[in-house]
């Protein structure tokens, strides 16, 4: 039958479907693809409905076969790509193995199916289909019952979707982020991963744009991922690629939003560039490819904080992982490129992370590490929405001040970590990384009083100086970082502070540095990120003021810092000798597999101790066994070096039991 749709004319025929096939401007379309399209598509153009009636008779005289639509165009005008795609997917064998599949672009309903909202909708077409069947069925009880699933051949080859390979770079949060991905992609029907690019048809490199050294890190693999795509034939050739086509390569995270354009225009080096806020945009890109478009999404979202999402751990057997709370930064230091490629702060619901570390709980992981940009800012205000006058209630650290306000008050990150803690109280917590400002005393108490929240603390201070603090605009001076440094400790004893610190940033004198050496010394750090001061665009620095240290200054004094740190930090580890500290069992020591092991204490130490038999306490009277990883392990420091702790290990035990034989012995010494 003929009708005519817009300036086309429409041909609806009935056939055997195999495949969908586009000869000679006909294109045949499968109609469970209309159907399962109606979920999707509220409307489509006015003149369909002169097609409902006619397909509806049509169905009934439809025995066990698909029923297929050819649309031949008489237009003149070439249809353009985005009105629809017919995707190819083959392998070299035969001819009769061939496969072709077809689907509808979203751009289809966004650009044309929006136009026009007057005639009936596509389930008004499909209703009407299924009765007119479902009538015809009844009449006659012979005729078998329309069933629009596909029938394929034996003969046909149905190949994989794609393998994936990743590689990611920068912080922990882009590792979580990366999960996220894999989640995303694995629903979409790309579910294998590959250890090696070369066997891989989609390679996704997650970047960081924190510091310029990791930049060209990324340039440096992006090079050899374009090397397997334009060499593909005798990569394959010669045995050096397995993959089944030009592998498409996928820039994410902070560097595909800060370079998008750079990105793109390198030579067809990248196929798709995705920013951390469009993960779940990605299958659609990737279908973008495949008619020769550059598939790119970098908007950055108040909302997005794919708390839905359960992540696909990249790790399956690790005893720890990362579960991220919050999004984002609005803090806004003049050096920091964050929150022009994350976006401004979003918490998710303490709800969902309660789900998902229950989950983690149940495969066996035994400690959490909270991530976020700002972690302590946390503020989950799903359920509380009122709002409230500027700052009101909103604490922060004593002399610590912001540029952002909060507008709408939540519960806190101190709320979260109580919750947290007490639901699932043989599970350790860990957090990264916090601003300065935002440690009141409830979130101090909380940590003092829960024994399985690590009493390790990540406080960055960038500087020592209060002059370059204020450039920096942190919100603090060097007197009230000291301030809360004594009343960390003195509230949570036997914490273990680290920070960050830059060396060289803009304007930075003698004197200055010189201050920032003498912070490192009266802090005493456990550990500490130092890196000389890397420019980055659109950044509050790059706009105002000038990069005047020159290169070999700042490699000088970051030398200077990381020697005085160096000096520091072995008395903060000298101190631990003679203590029994509870070790997490990570694994075997890659120095010594066969003989030690490895893993951290509560303030995230690395300790390493010969693998024995240990008596477990609590088992009475079983037999000696040698730790596993995932046990607690209760451990006798003998020595130290700047990075690690050696001991002695006494017995194999729980969190709880730890800790509350700690208590008692508190309470019959203090008696």
């Amino acid at each position: 039958m003929e009708m005519l749709l817009g300036r086309s004319r429409t041909i609806i025929t009935t056939a055997p479907f195999y495949g969908g096939i586009q000869r000679d401007k006909t294109t045949v379309i499968p109609i469970w693809l209309l159907f399962s399209a109606a979920a999707t598509h509220s409307t489509l153009f006015g003149s369909v409905s002169l097609m409902a009636s006619s397909l509806a008779s049509s169905l009934s005289t439809i025995q066990r076969q698909c029923c297929c639509l050819s649309l031949r165009s008489l237009s003149s005008r070439k249809p353009r790509p985005s009105h629809y795609h017919c995707y190819r997917h083959f392998n070299k064998g035969p001819l009769k193995k061939r496969i072709f599949s077809l689907t509808l672009s979203r751009n289809f309903s966004q650009s044309h199916l929006s136009k026009n909202t007057q005639g009936p909708g596509l389930h008004h077409f499909v209703a009407q289909a299924t009765s007119s069947a479902s009538a015809s069925a009844s009449a006659s009880q012979t005729q078998p019952q329309f069933e629009p699933a596909l029938e394929v051949p034996p003969d046909i080859e149905i190949l994989p979707r794609g393998r994936i390979y990743h590689e990611t770079y920068g912080c922990q949060m882009n590792v979580n982020d990366m999960e996220i991905v894999l989640s995303i992609m694995k629903n979409a029907g790309y579910s294998e991963v590959v250890d090696v690019p070369e066997s891989a048809e989609i390679i996704f490199i997650n970047t960081c744009a924190i510091r310029e050294n990791a930049e060209q890190k990324v340039w440096q693999r992006l090079n050899y991922f374009w090397f397997l795509k334009r060499r593909w034939k005798s990569n394959v050739a010669i045995g050096r690629s397995q993959s089944l086509h030009p592998p498409k390569v996928v820039v994410l995270g902070c560097m595909a939003e800060r370079l998008k354009d750079k990105i793109l225009d390198a030579d067809k080096m990248v196929d798709v560039v995705c920013g951390p806020d469009a993960y779940r945009d990605l299958p659609r890109l990737l279908e973008e490819v495949e008619y020769g478009q550059k598939g790119i999404n970098i908007l950055l979202s108040l909302e997005e904080t794919y708390a839905d999402i359960s992540p696909v751990r990249i790790s399956k057997n690790s005893i720890s992982a990362f579960v991220s709370v919050m999004r984002g930064c609005n803090n806004m230091c003049s050096f920091c490129i964050v929150p022009f490629t994350r976006g401004r702060e979003r918490s998710r619901p303490v709800d969902s992370i309660v789900k998902e570390v229950a989950e983690l709980w149940k495969e066996g992981v035994k400690e959490v590490t909270l991530l976020g940009q700002n972690v302590n800012s946390y503020n989950d205000a799903s359920e509380i929405e009122k709002e409230v006058e500027t700052g009101m209630n909103w604490k922060y650290s004593d002399g610590f001040s912001s540029m952002c306000k909060v507008k709408e008050v939540g519960l806190r990150f101190s709320d979260l970590l109580d919750r947290l803690s007490s639901e699932f109280p043989e599970m350790r917590f860990r957090y990264t990384s916090p601003h300065p400002k935002d440690f009141p005393d409830d979130l101090l108490y909380v940590m003092r009083n829960r024994h399985n929240i690590c009493k390790s603390i990540h406080l960055p201070a960038q500087t020592g100086s209060s002059a370059v603090l204020e450039r920096m605009r942190r919100g603090y001076t060097r007197e009230a970082y000291l301030d809360l440094v004594q009343k960390i400790r003195r509230i949570v004893p036997d914490v273990g502070i680290t920070s960050d610190f830059i060396s060289g940033f803009c304007g930075e004198t003698e004197e200055e540095h010189e201050d920032t050496l003498s912070l490192v010394k009266a802090v005493g750090y456990d550990m500490a990120y130092m890196f000389a001061y890397s420019m980055r665009e659109k950044t509050h620095a790059h706009r105002t003021y000038v990069d005047d240290v020159p290169d070999e200054v700042k490699q000088r004094r970051l030398a200077e810092l990381i020697e005085a740190f160096r000096e520091s930090t072995g008395q903060c580890f000298d101190s631990q000798i003679g203590s029994v500290q509870l070790v997490l069992v990570e694994g075997p020591n890659k120095r010594a597999p066969d003989t030690e092991l490895i893993g951290k204490s509560d303030r995230g130490h690395r300790v390493l101790f010969t693998n024995l038999p240990l008596p477990n306490r609590n088992e009475d009277g079983s037999q000696a066994r040698n730790p596993v990883v995932g046990d607690y392990v209760e451990v006798l420091i003998m020595k130290s070096t700047r990075a690690s702790l050696f001991g002695e290990a006494l017995a194999i035990t729980t969190l709880s039991s730890f800790y509350n034989n700690l208590d008692q012995e508190a309470v019959a010494n203090a008696s």
